[in-house]
């Protein structure tokens, strides 16, 4: 598959710090590609990414 791959993408904002947080929280937003707050991304919808982003959804901003 490319890049761009069939099915939908997210976008995803960092809107809190993890400063204070678990150390799987902190994890998580790391393997999401986010650094610091305001950071976004657009990432392709999958079972796995929806299961990370529950993870750490009070930290987040999810457009869809």
């Amino acid at each position: 598959m490319t890049s761009e791959s069939k099915g939908k993408a997210i976008k995803i904002t960092l809107k809190r710090s993890v400063i204070g947080r678990r150390q799987s929280q902190v994890d998580t937003v790391k393997a999401l590609g986010l650094r610091r707050i305001g950071d976004s991304r657009e990432v392709n919808d999958n079972p796995a990414l929806r299961g990370m982003i529950r993870t750490v959804q009070h930290l987040l901003e999810v457009e869809e």
